[in-house]
């Protein structure tokens, strides 16, 4: 398993892998687009090959792209809705001529459908995502901390939703250790986390993992990042974690504040030591 961080391509998206390999990253992950809104800027031959020359030169062994966060396959706006989708298999296309491995999503909230409604909506959004897509970048979808109706806090929702879509371009899942910890998925009792996660949406599920230490308290809710020993989550849970990812060749994601995640991926290198 590889361990690695989220890094700009602020420069060009050739810049992200120089980036990464000075902060001692194995994979990495990066947004193709601005996060917030706009155009994406255009992915031409010459863009990815140089891209993909310059992983192999700072040896970035995989690469993850997130997408947008604004995506909401469950709204009641008709033009936000299809934007998710139009949005969501473009980047899927990005990340097939960069040699992605993944593109994440989050999948939006249910506030405006209900819930049954939203997951029902959402899996037809997804449906019309991928149809027709051959590529070899696959989807995976991410969980959320549970704040505002957000769809995807309880595993059970992201496991009907993953069901519910006819598509082998659904992998499986991104799972940020914070967000779960704020929705009462407590990695300090460990081996009972696992189980609940096993029974929810099958340990086989998760395809890539976010290694994000916890601000706020089990069930909080709320998304607030930490650095990995720094939050209520803890080094010992996250010796389990990354024992858990190593022993399951799952790639692990830092997603801290950039001042120190350095210190993070050598952290998560030591006990995968």
């Amino acid at each position: 398993m590889n361990i690695g961080a989220h890094i700009s391509i602020a420069g060009g998206i050739y810049e992200a892998p120089k980036r990464a390999h000075d902060l001692g990253c194995e994979c990495m992950q990066i947004f193709t687009r601005s996060p917030q809104g706009g155009k994406a800027p255009e992915l031409t031959p010459e863009i990815c090959e140089k891209f993909k020359i310059s992983n192999l030169k700072f040896k970035i062994k995989e690469v993850y792209i997130h997408t947008p966060y604004y995506i909401n396959f469950a709204s009641s706006n008709n033009r936000i809705r299809y934007g998710s989708v139009s949005v969501v298999r473009d980047e899927l296309e990005r990340g097939n001529k960069l040699g992605a491995k993944y593109v994440m999503t989050h999948l939006g909230t249910a506030k405006d459908l209900g819930q049954k409604e939203a997951i029902e909506k959402t899996i037809e959004m997804l449906q019309k995502t991928l149809e027709g897509y051959t590529g070899k970048t696959k989807l995976i979808l991410e969980n959320s901390a549970g704040a505002g109706e957000i769809i995807g806090d309880d595993l059970s929702e992201l496991s009907q939703i993953i069901k519910g879509v006819d598509s082998p371009a659904i992998a499986g899942i991104c799972f940020d250790t914070q967000h779960s910890f704020a929705s009462g998925y407590d990695w300090r009792d460990f081996e009972k986390t696992l189980k609940k996660i096993d029974q929810e949406i099958g340990l086989e599920n998760i395809k890539l993992i976010h290694a994000n230490d916890s601000l706020t308290k089990c069930g909080s809710n709320k998304d607030r990042h930490a650095h990995i020993g720094e939050g209520l989550i803890g080094n010992d849970a996250f010796k389990n974690i990354v024992a858990f990812a190593k022993k399951n060749n799952i790639d692990m994601i830092l997603e801290t504040e950039h001042d120190r995640v350095l210190d993070d991926i050598n952290l998560l290198k030591s006990f995968r030591a």
